[in-house]
Parts: C-alpha cells; sequence; structure tokens
C-alpha cells in the first residue's frame, strides 16, 4: 500500500487539516503518516480555540522515521505554524525525496484578499521556498497573489490569472493548480491547472454556491494528492477535486448548521472511486 506523509495540524473539532485528509487519502486507499504540526481544540476560526504547538517534537519524530528507513510515496503538506516548522519541513523534503516520489504543498497563508492573522512577511518568504521544491502546488487566488507579491485584492481577468499559474511555475513547481479563479460569469468560478511541461492550462468550473466552509482547500489538495498518486492526468485530478468539493458544498448547503463545521465530506466519500459522470475540463489559451 502506498504511503502519504501528510505534514499539517490536528484539530478535535471542525473538519480541517489531518481530520480532512485522513479520511479522504485512506478513502482513495493509500496509508496516511500524519506528522502533527500543532495540535488544536478546535480549528482556528473558532474563536477561542486552544492549541499546543508540537514545533520542537516534530524534529524528533521525523529522526525516528529516518531510523525507521522509511519511503513514502507522496508528501503533502498544509498549514504551518511558524518560519521555524518551515525550515524543518524543507529538511524533510531535502532527506525523503526522491525518484520515485513526489511532493505537494498547499501554501496556506490567506484567503478572501487577506492574510491569515498569524502569517508573516518572513513566512511567505518560507512558503515560496518549499513551493519551489514541490511538484505540485496549490494556491487559492489570495496566496497566490502573496506569492506573487501582488495585490492579493485586486481584481484580475481569466487571462491574469493564467499568467499567474505560468509565473508561480517559474518557483519551481511542475504543476500550478489555483482554485477561486475568476470564471466565465459571475454565476460560476474556476479552478486553474498549469502543466509546465507540456505549456497547457486547464480549467474546470463549477457553480458558484454563496456559502463557503472551512477546510475545503485542504480536501481539494487532499483529492489532488490521491489521484496523482494514482497516475491520473493533471485535468483528470482537478475534475474529480473540483467535482468532490462541489458534491460536498451542496451536500452541505441545504441543511441549517454552523457553517464553522465545515462541509460534510462524509456524506460524499464514495464520489472519490466511482467514475466520473462526464469530464468538465477544458484547455485554456489565452493570447500572447
Amino acid at each position: 500500500m502506498k504511503k502519504i506523509a501528510a505534514i499539517h495540524d490536528l484539530s478535535g473539532y471542525g473538519r480541517a487539516s489531518l481530520t480532512v485528509a485522513i479520511p479522504i487519502l485512506t478513502h482513495m486507499g493509500y496509508q496516511v503518516c500524519p506528522l502533527p504540526t500543532a495540535i488544536l481544540s478546535a480549528h482556528s476560526e473558532y474563536k477561542d480555540f486552544r492549541s499546543l504547538d508540537l514545533t520542537d517534537y516534530m524534529e524528533t519524530f521525523i529522526e525516528h522515521w529516518k531510523e525507521l528507513n522509511l519511503h513514502f510515496d507522496a508528501i503533502y503538506t498544509g498549514y504551518l505554524a511558524s518560519v521555524k516548522q518551515m525550515g524543518i519541513v524543507s529538511d524533510f523534503f531535502d532527506y525523503f525525496k526522491d525518484n520515485n516520489n513526489f511532493i505537494l504543498v498547499d501554501p496556506v497563508l490567506g484567503d478572501h484578499g487577506t492574510l491569515y492573522s498569524s502569517m508573516t512577511p518572513d513566512m511567505i518568504e518560507g512558503m515560496r521556498q518549499l513551493c519551489s521544491k514541490a511538484k505540485v502546488i496549490t494556491p487559492n487566488l489570495t496566496e497566490a497573489a502573496f506569492l506573487l507579491g501582488r495585490d492579493p485584492r485586486e481584481e484580475i481577468s481569466v487571462e491574469e490569472a493564467v499568467k499567474w499559474c505560468n509565473q508561480l511555475s517559474e518557483l519551481g513547481p511542475e504543476h500550478v493548480i489555483i482554485t477561486s479563479a475568476p470564471g466565465s460569469n459571475t454565476c460560476n468560478v474556476a479552478t486553474l491547472a498549469y502543466n509546465k511541461l507540456d505549456g497547457r492550462t486547464w480549467r474546470v468550473l463549477c457553480d458558484y454556491v454563496p456559502a463557503s466552509y472551512p477546510g475545503t482547500g485542504d480536501a481539494f489538495a487532499s483529492v489532488i494528492t490521491g489521484c496523482m498518486l494514482n497516475g491520473d492526468s493533471l485535468p483528470e485530478a482537478l475534475d474529480r477535486a473540483v467535482h468532490f468539493i462541489n458534491m460536498g458544498i451542496k451536500s452541505t448547503f441545504g441543511y441549517n448548521h454552523n457553517p464553522l463545521d465545515g462541509m460534510n465530506q462524509e456524506k460524499v466519500l464514495h464520489y472519490l472511486n466511482e467514475p466520473l459522470p462526464y469530464y468538465k475540463y477544458e484547455l485554456v489559451t489565452i493570447e500572447n
């Protein structure tokens, strides 16, 4: 069974980070090996959450993994709480990366045009360094702007978003996937995926739903990780991840519950192993 090292925090309540990644990736048939960066009473969007920082323990955990001579088929990182953690993860990449595995970095920095309160400018630079070592990165539009040094509140066109994908690939990754990108109109949103190896950009559009659930970015990146490890093409992986998130949001939106609880992904896990009902990906070209 293929193994995935998942470097995230663990929240006792609320669907986010490891409590999202583990069920998705195990349902897809992989063994998830979590390296927790912190333990939270509830994810960080809940008021007055309690947190146990595990930075000082991460290196001892990693040292034991080295003693066990472990090999991982994929390495997948999400939220990191400090520059020190980013340095530890960078060293982890250097040691465990080989020619037979890949790294996916979800550069968690902010959303909706703002930086998360715990993030600092030097952490943006630290995330750029991690992205340079990844095969795949999955920023949302806000995070893409911070990584590129652009204004995260500016409204951009589809053409500009495609150019951002290309520019982010210059950091190092082969595949750049941007979520929350502008769609073809105000009724839909786009997810873009650029393949540096062949220069093609793919897009999947989905209906806009007026709801926001924490952890959907973690779920999206988890599905992409599983699909890429399965050997799916970039547009196929994109299609399945968007379909899963879209169905998860729609399965949640009809209920009257606290959005902070996250989307009801338990109701839609079966979609991960079923044939897609249709392919929605399309090739995007822009004028130079």
